[in-house]
């Protein structure tokens, strides 16, 4: 029987964002406090109260998996994002090159996926070319209906089979275990914002017990798409700042009006410590705890008091064996960087900062907290591991990204969120929580830390 609780570690990583899809590159870009937020060129967003998003622009397969890439050349936009960001993954853990050719010893039934990753997009041409096929107002009183028989006979007239079954959220998972060979454990899950920090606990859960020695863990999505955008406007939780969209995203500050949509996908490899050493791979950092709760309150609103944030955190800290209200043996916070959920609704940020105090009452104010969302906007399935990535950057680099567009500090939010300028810790970050909390209550928190013998 394997014994539970063994040591998990990152040993490769990869993301696609609307600031690019180099680790180092967009690393850079981040610190540097650059915004990824422009006119939507998707679709004519015009008249739409946002008419901005932060999308990722000049992606191609081809340039992560080379020929490979023709193979899922009908796969979703989600789909390929997360294709590049898990071959990205691959050659950093050394398991082979981009193509998915595998030249590590590894036992591909012991090497699993967790993906959190969002719906496929409509193939809105054909789609809505049926529709209005299927729209009979003959008797021209404006109150026609649809012929279901006329819907049927144009759908098999203009839409296509596979394009529909792309739509599919569990079709990254298929596309990734078919590009890399991978045959362990294989699940996907769609608990709103929170599911690519959901799967990356999930599959950290699963190497802890033994199912697994390797799991390729993260999320992709996008959604800027007319009936993704035009969904959530109507639940008012975007930003209308066209006038000024660059600056649109400004968790934590007064003059917040809501999230920017973005899209992309992050992967990580979580690997068994001693199978990563074994095969000479170099970890990147410890995942070292996870929390998840549910709010139980209602599907439309956070709960007010953010109690289903403070068990989040509170298990992953548990886990890690970290007292939240306590310095650690340098004197330091427990946490050195605490990556926010931060999106920039007026309601979010200010009960994540209550939970965040409640949690680590006297170090709350110590504890560096900011958004990513400030800069790449939301890209909602995909936004947890992404901000998982940066992380893991900090403990590497010693750097903490900022809040960007933070100049007029709401007094609700009054914690160390890092406004507009990152911070050189000297190599100062060996523990971080990253926050995800989605729509209808489900909150996650992993907690890694600096990867020592």
């Amino acid at each position: 029987m394997t014994e539970f609780g063994r040591r998990v570690v990152i040993t490769g990583m990869g993301w696609v964002t609307p600031l690019g899809a180099d680790l180092d590159g967009v690393w850079r870009r981040l610190l540097a406090g650059e915004s990824a937020i422009g006119p939507v060129t998707r679709f004519d967003a015009s008249t739409c109260p946002t008419n901005f998003a932060a999308e990722v622009r000049g992606f191609d397969l081809a340039d992560f998996m080379g020929e490979e890439a023709a193979t899922h050349a009908r796969a979703g936009v989600g789909t390929r994002f997360a294709l590049a960001a898990a071959a990205q993954a691959w050659e950093r853990a050394g398991l082979g090159d981009r193509s998915g050719a595998l030249t590590a010893d590894v036992d591909l039934d012991r090497f699993g996926v967790y993906l959190g990753s969002g719906e496929g997009s409509l193939d809105y041409d054909n789609f809505f070319r049926t529709n209005l096929a299927s729209w009979d107002d003959s008797l021209g009183d404006g109150r026609g209906d649809v012929d279901f028989g006329a819907w049927a006979r144009s759908a098999e007239a203009c839409m296509m089979a596979v394009a529909e079954l792309e739509q599919e959220p569990h079709l990254s998972l298929t596309h990734l275990a078919r590009a890399f060979g991978v045959r362990g454990p294989a699940m996907n899950c769609m608990t709103a914002c929170a599911a690519s920090t959901q799967a990356t606990g999930e599959a950290f859960e699963i190497i802890r017990r033994g199912d697994a020695e390797l799991m390729f863990s993260g999320g992709a999505h996008s959604m800027i798409h007319p009936l993704g955008m035009t969904g959530v406007m109507r639940l008012t939780a975007m930003s209308n700042r066209r006038d000024d969209p660059t600056t649109a995203s400004r968790p934590f500050d007064k003059t917040r009006d809501g999230f920017v949509m973005g899209e992309g996908a992050g992967v990580v490899i979580l690997e068994e410590l001693n199978h990563a050493l074994r095969r000479g791979a170099k970890p990147l950092a410890e995942v070292v705890g996870f929390g998840s709760s549910a709010d139980a309150y209602r599907i439309t609103d956070i709960e007010p008091d953010g109690v289903g944030a403070q068990r989040a955190m509170a298990r992953a800290l548990s886990q890690a064996g970290i007292n939240p209200h306590e310095t650690d043996e340098k004197g330091r916070a427990p946490v050195q960087y605490l990556s926010a959920h931060g999106t920039g609704t007026p309601e979010n940020d200010g009960i994540e900062t209550r939970a965040v105090k409640a949690v680590f009452g006297p170090m709350a104010g110590r504890v560096p907290f900011a958004s990513l969302k400030s800069m790449l906007g939301h890209l909602i399935q995909a936004a947890g591991a992404v901000e998982l990535i940066a992380c893991v950057k900090a403990i590497e680099t010693g750097h903490i990204p900022p809040t960007a567009n933070l100049r007029q500090p709401d007094e609700e939010c009054d914690l160390d969120h890092v406004p507009l300028e990152a911070r050189d810790t000297g190599g100062n970050v060996d523990v971080c929580l990253s926050n995800s909390f989605g729509f209808g209550g489900q909150n996650d928190t992993v907690c890694v830390r600096r990867y020592r013998d």
